[in-house]
């Protein structure tokens, strides 16, 4: 499979071409496409098995179209490595769109380590999605330690909902300063024998940070889950939520621990985590509609996923 094929699956053809788009493609341990723009920079460096990856936001700069990212392996056996160092200036802008892109994956192992600062005023998004084989034989285990400056925002959603998982085991780390804002959220969609552990952990240490934990996680067939979760708010005004909802059919085993951990009087932090079956009442409803027992499940699970 070529590297127009990983285009074609992770649909950025268009956006690759446009040179007011800026993007990386990875292809394994090769850099196979690269473009900045004025006031972003990014620079790459090969390492054993992988990329290093460095990103600056000159301090201001906004960039108004989601840079893409595109990290894909065509074999169907490799390791990749993914080192990736992140800094966003003082009020800079920017909004990354990533492909994770694995679609002959029969023992494939990707492993992202990523540290990322966000300066003060600053505003940072990340949406990545994964793409994998039908097969299940992939290993996704990205980590990230995140620092917000005073007044930045950060949002990351991860999404995997195209073929099978394989094994991840996600571990993201925030700390949030004075007036700074996180968001984190997972979507995954397991099947088979598929693996699911998730660690989202939020440090709300500045007076009036705010934080989100949000899982939302389908288990089917012999999948299994464990979903960990868990904000810490250290300081007067700050304010977080927790949120988990894990649906299992057939032999799905879920587990969910949500901590709010509150060491400021003037602090307040929220939980709610519920796992059970897919609901019967709606079920029976979507079944009234005309649609089987299976359909009425799978729309259930995509709006939960949704």
């Amino acid at each position: 499979m070529d590297i127009e094929k990983i285009y074609e699956a992770a649909e950025i053809e268009g956006a690759i071409s446009d040179p007011d788009v800026a993007h990386l493609i990875i292809n394994k341990d090769e850099v196979v496409g690269l473009q900045g723009l004025p006031g972003l920079s990014v620079e790459t460096e090969q390492i054993e098995n992988g990329i290093d990856i460095s990103i600056n936001l000159e301090e201001g700069a906004v960039i108004e179209d989601p840079v893409h990212l595109c990290f894909g392996v065509t074999d169907e056996e490799a390791v990749q490595n993914i080192e990736m160092d992140i800094n966003i200036e003082k009020n800079a802008e920017i909004g990354i769109l990533a492909h994770c892109v694995f679609p002959q994956a029969r023992d494939v192992e990707h492993i992202m380590n990523a540290d990322i600062r966000i300066g003060p005023g600053a505003e940072y998004t990340y949406l990545e999605k994964h793409i994998h084989s039908e097969e299940g034989g992939i290993k996704v285990i990205p980590k990230a330690d995140i620092l917000l400056e005073k007044g930045a925002r950060f949002r990351t959603d991860f999404e995997l909902l195209e073929g099978r998982v394989g094994m991840i085991d996600i571990d993201y780390e925030t700390t949030a300063k004075e007036d700074s804002v996180l968001e984190m959220m997972a979507k995954i969609d397991g099947q088979g024998d598929d693996e699911i552990n998730i660690s989202e952990k939020g440090n709300l240490v500045g007076k009036n940070s705010r934080g989100v934990l949000t899982t939302r996680v389908a288990l089917r067939d012999e999948a299994s889950a464990e979903v960990y979760n868990k904000l810490i708010a250290d300081a007067p005004d700050a304010r977080g939520h927790v949120d988990c909802k894990e649906i299992v059919q057939g032999n799905g085993k879920a587990k969910a621990i949500p901590i709010v951990d509150v060491r400021n009087s003037e602090a307040h932090v929220t939980h709610e985590a519920a796992i059970g079956s897919v609901d019967t009442k709606q079920l029976q409803t979507l079944m009234a509609r005309g649609l089987s027992e299976d359909e009425s499940a799978d729309l259930i699970i995509d709006g939960l996923l949704s």
